[in-house]
């Protein structure tokens, strides 16, 4: 069964979100702004949590070590939680949110499930596969409290799936990418879940 509560939480504001030239995408930092939200999120967190896990991205990890800083002798571990990465870092190199945004609407228009934009990009076949797995995992996380640091997209996502199916379809595609651009999350934002359904309405 799902624990009794759930965190899911959004790293701070990150280079690439304040419009930053960025090279790679895990590599890609906080501001001041997100170290400061990161601090925030911690502070709210009046109960220590039972199991902390974290995307594998640098600007999701430093949020990570301010809840460690918070609650001494808590150790993250590291899932495959990180955003659906459906553009190759390779081709995005040196380029900002706005000069990305050609590259990012044919990705989308195209709408196919199985494209891959270069070596090092994800499939959404296979970014849905990662979800599901996310989602069995928590199932068995039978403890009061988890707490997950990640990305809006995943999370986004992952509560998408859980009202819909976690099938990679076009119409599926679709339908997420209409529903997570209408009502992204913040960052900082938290997503509170009780035995594994969200807490009230974003």
């Amino acid at each position: 069964m799902p624990p009794v509560t759930t965190w899911l939480i959004r790293h701070g504001e990150s280079l690439a979100n304040a419009g930053h030239p960025t090279v790679g995408n895990a590599e890609v930092g906080l501001t001041e702004l997100g170290l400061q939200q990161s601090q925030d999120v911690a502070a709210q967190m009046m109960v220590r949590p039972d199991r902390l896990v974290v995307s594998p991205f640098l600007r999701a990890q430093a949020m990570a070590a301010e809840i460690e800083e918070r609650w001494l002798g808590l150790r993250r571990e590291v899932l495959p939680i990180q955003e659906l990465t459906y553009l190759s870092p390779a081709r995005c190199n040196g380029t900002t949110h706005e000069t990305r945004q050609v590259m990012v609407r044919s990705y989308w228009e195209r709408c196919d499930p199985d494209y891959k934009d270069g070596e090092d990009a994800e499939s959404f076949t296979a970014f849905m596969a990662r979800l599901h797995s996310f989602h069995e995992e928590l199932q068995r996380e039978d403890v009061p409290f988890f707490v997950a640091v990640g990305h809006g997209q995943f999370f986004s996502a992952y509560l998408f799936a859980l009202n819909n199916s976690f099938i990679a379809s076009p119409e599926q595609m679709k339908a997420y990418r209409l529903a997570e651009t209408a009502n992204p999350l913040r960052n900082g934002e938290i997503l509170r879940l009780a035995s594994g359904r969200l807490v009230g309405e974003r």
